[in-house]
């Protein structure tokens, strides 16, 4: 008898050809899978029981069933082995160990590869609430991510502090900061590192993924002189909220009640050596303009192309990336998520693993709501979920993929 995970391939038939996840394998085909793989240097020269493709196909599925157990998700991967009796009496679910190091043979490169590969804005131009007088909305963001606690992610990512007992987290956290589309949720950019990296210098690396015709949106943590040449040197516009402190002298008044002002390095604060020009719109929010004041600045110069009400109004859309880390740490993770991985390499790969689920799940979205012509922020996340794990569940195990013959298989 076989243990569990080993497989007796019958000539002309590899497992790994056969696993079919709906959303899944459509989001990530199969031969798209093992470009990654090969391109990653994580081709195995001989043919495991879980081989790369296996294995990615599996951390996606342990993101999409966050909160089932090891085994379980490879149960759903092969719920459809029923159907095909000589497989369900040569193959076994592996092991929870089988599959750990299974994962950790695979690292994290594959996944984010295939993030890179796969993970784009989704908006056309028809697309309801994505633009801006023809201008594509995306924001930057961060956030954090709970890992278990073991010595290795203390060790790599570090801990927050705390006011309390021993001045520290109860759990590690890994920090990520995303570029994400607004009018659709989409998350086309992403970076992982410890909790010392602050995110401005992770969201300088995302920045070569802006281009002309975005306008960016980013909260008052984001705006430094540095940082903002960075993004506006991408060709995109900008549309960030200021600090409250800081000094932004009248150069010009405008006639829509916004003003042209400068920024400069704090380095040439006293000599405003190279300065960059900005618009400056204000308001107050809540009755009689009572209420808390916003300052935002913005490449966009012209109150003929951009009227400062409009630019006022169209700041809430920054909220949206809030929205999206919603979905995936609370509707995809779970009530109180916390990452799975014990290493700091897997930690990274399931976070890439659900950003990869989540843009799938969205990408989804955008085409329902293109059919209905619809606003995709009206759909429901959610009920989305729900549908793709249950239709998930019905398709797993075979698809109709033409076999690969003389293949032999080795313990993992």
């Amino acid at each position: 008898m076989p243990r569990p995970g080993q497989l007796k391939v019958v000539e002309g038939d590899r497992f790994s050809d056969r696993i079919a996840l709906g959303v899944l394998t459509r989001a990530f085909p199969p031969e798209l899978v093992d470009e990654v793989v090969a391109e990653c240097g994580r081709t195995e020269e001989r043919q495991r029981l879980l081989p790369a493709r296996v294995v990615m196909y599996f951390v996606l599925a342990m993101c999409l069933f966050s909160g089932q157990g090891y085994e379980e998700v490879g149960r759903l991967l092969t719920q459809g082995l029923e159907r095909e009796r000589r497989w369900s009496k040569t193959w076994r679910v592996p092991t929870s160990g089988a599959i750990g190091r299974a994962r950790l043979r695979l690292g994290a490169e594959p996944m984010k590869a295939l993030f890179a590969r796969v993970c784009r804005p989704v908006a056309l131009p028809a697309t309801t609430g994505a633009w801006f007088r023809g201008l594509r909305l995306v924001s930057v963001d961060g956030t954090t991510f709970d890992l278990p606690d073991t010595q290795a992610n203390a060790a790599f990512f570090g801990r927050p502090g705390t006011g309390r007992g021993q001045g520290r987290s109860a759990y590690p956290q890994a920090r990520a900061v995303a570029l994400v589309e607004c009018g659709t949720h989409a998350v086309f950019a992403a970076d992982v590192a410890p909790l010392a990296v602050h995110e401005t210098a992770l969201a300088r690396r995302l920045f070569p993924s802006l281009t002309i015709g975005m306008l960016l949106l980013a909260d008052r943590g984001f705006l430094g002189f540095d940082l903002w040449q960075a993004a506006a040197s991408t060709g995109a516009d900008l549309l960030w909220r200021v600090r409250s402190n800081a000094v932004l002298p009248v150069v010009a008044a405008l006639p829509d009640g916004s003003y042209l002002s400068e920024i400069v390095a704090a380095r040439d604060k006293n000599r405003r050596a190279d300065p960059a020009q900005v618009r400056v719109i204000e308001y107050a929010l809540g009755p009689g303009g009572e209420g808390a004041v916003y300052r935002l600045v913005t490449t966009l110069l012209d109150p003929a192309t951009a009227p400062a009400l409009e630019l006022a109004a169209l700041y809430a859309e920054r909220w949206e990336i809030e929205t999206t880390f919603d979905e995936i740490k609370i509707h995809l993770g779970g009530p109180g998520f916390v990452l799975r991985s014990q290493y700091p390499v897997g930690a990274e790969q399931e976070i890439f693993g659900f950003l990869l689920v989540h843009h799938a799940l969205r990408d989804l979205m955008h085409q329902a709501a293109r059919q209905e012509r619809e606003d995709p922020d009206r759909m429901s996340f959610t009920r989305t979920l729900r549908v793709v794990r249950r239709q998930t569940t019905g398709q797993a195990g075979f698809s109709p993929l033409p076999a690969h013959p003389g293949t032999e298989a080795d313990p993992a």
